[in-house]
């Protein structure tokens, strides 16, 4: 039986046609079968295609993006009200209240004054009422965090106790020092490539080398994430053209060199620039 129409924005619609589907009679196989730890990893992928459809400025595929989403934290919700532990309605509670306590300049008696700081002390006294001893300034950032956000996270609280670098032209030079590095720890696992020390120490030399450049990004208030998926998109975009590039010249972009390759790659660079 297909669900009833529901109002447009009826939020309990949502939680009805979920609910079904989690039925352990009448539901779909796939939902069923799923789990906290199985539906994680769609949870993250539907955040980065709403980060996509903003950076494209695609308002009308952010307003579907947004909606899976919302389904991701439906479906939560619903494996949560299952166990017993808590429901929809608790996750909007807590998010509305904690709306609420982190924003006393706007919903209490506080002024303005340092929102960046007051918002901080506030997170502090929720950890302290949890029960949560970590006196840290690095307490409370989120392992489960993309190592490049976790890495911007870690430099900003470390920075707020003064230990940061003054200005970007420092944290070029260490960018430069870190690949030196990492060229060092190349030579040596080429030197012995069963070296499995040597491999360690360029993995370490490597983490440095991005670390670094996060911190760069974070002076340049740069956001590396949407940086890495200009990037990302340049080059695909750059790399599709070669391929038609060299199919209207009759040859499959593969059978060339490198040489061959890297001409097609500065026309399609030039062209790009020229647009």
């Amino acid at each position: 039986m297909a669900a009833d129409a529901p109002e447009p924005g009826d939020v309990a619609g949502l939680l009805a046609v979920m609910a079904r589907l989690r039925d352990p009679q009448r539901g779909c196989p796939w939902d069923l079968r799923q789990s906290f730890a199985s539906i994680a990893p769609y949870t993250i992928e539907e955040a980065y295609e709403v980060a996509d459809a903003i950076e494209r400025g695609d308002l009308a595929d952010l307003r579907d993006e947004l909606g899976d989403l919302l389904l991701q934290v439906v479906f939560h919700a619903r494996m949560a009200e299952e166990a017993g532990a808590f429901g929809f309605a608790e996750v909007v509670e807590g998010i509305r209240d904690k709306l609420v306590r982190r924003h006393p300049h706007v919903f209490g008696e506080a002024d303005a004054g340092d929102v960046a700081a007051d918002w901080e002390a506030i997170k502090r006294a929720e950890r302290a009422d949890r029960g949560e001893t970590d006196a840290s300034a690095l307490a409370g950032i989120a392992r489960g965090l993309p190592e490049w956000q976790r890495a911007i996270k870690l430099q900003s609280r470390a920075a707020r106790t003064g230990f940061d670098w003054p200005g970007h032209a420092p944290v070029i030079a260490k960018l430069h020092e870190e690949i030196e590095e990492v060229r060092a720890e190349f030579e040596a696992c080429a030197a012995d490539p069963a070296d499995a020390r040597a491999q360690a120490r360029l993995e370490d030399e490597l983490g440095d080398l991005l670390f670094v450049a996060a911190n760069l990004a974070r002076h340049a208030r740069v956001d590396p994430g949407a940086a890495l998926r200009r990037a990302n998109a340049k080059f695909e975009r750059r790399f599709r053209r070669m391929e038609a590039l060299a199919e209207a010249e009759g040859q499959a972009f593969a059978a060339l060199d490198l040489d061959a390759q890297e001409r097609l790659w500065a026309r399609a660079k030039a062209e790009e620039r020229a647009a």
